[in-house]
């Protein structure tokens, strides 16, 4: 007969709560990465509308 193996797996109540409320909610909805200072800068025009630009906006 085989020796039977030992469980090297330590209990972690992290883990198990985790585990528990996975089983009870589900598992959560993926994160957004927060936009990076590049990703606001270039967002943003480069120059402001000058008053010519925006009267003629208006007509149209």
């Amino acid at each position: 007969m085989p020796k039977s193996k030992a469980s090297n797996q330590v209990f972690s109540a992290t883990k198990a709560v985790k585990a528990n409320a996975r089983e009870r909610l589900g598992t959560p909805p993926p994160s957004h990465p927060l936009p990076t200072l590049k990703d606001k800068i270039t967002a943003r025009p480069k120059h402001k509308e000058t008053l010519a630009d925006l009267l003629q906006t208006k007509d149209e």
